[in-house]
C-alpha cells in the first residue's frame, strides 16, 4: 500500500496488487475502495486535470464526486 495523495480533506492509498485505490474522506470520516475499471477511470480523470490547474482544490473536487453517495462510514471498534 502506498499513500499517493494527502490533503486536508482527502487521502488516496494505492493497493497495486489489487489494482485499486482507497479514497478516504477525512472530513466526513468515510472511505471508498475502488478497483479495476473504476480505479482506472479515477486515475484517468485526475491525469486529465491540466497541470497548471492541478491543485488541492481541483483534486478534492474530483474526489467529492467519487465519494458522493458511495463512500461508507469509517467505524472504529
Amino acid at each position: 500500500m502506498n499513500l499517493v495523495y494527502d490533503s486536508a480533506h482527502y487521502a488516496i492509498v494505492a493497493y497495486p496488487v489489487q489494482e485499486g485505490f482507497e479514497v478516504v474522506d477525512k472530513a466526513a470520516s468515510r472511505s471508498l475502495f475502488i478497483q479495476g475499471s473504476v480505479a482506472r477511470a479515477l486515475r484517468r480523470t485526475l491525469d486529465e486535470i491540466p497541470y497548471s490547474e492541478r491543485d488541492e482544490e481541483s483534486i478534492d473536487a474530483v474526489l467529492d464526486t467519487y465519494c458522493a453517495g458511495a463512500a461508507r462510514a469509517i467505524v472504529l471498534h
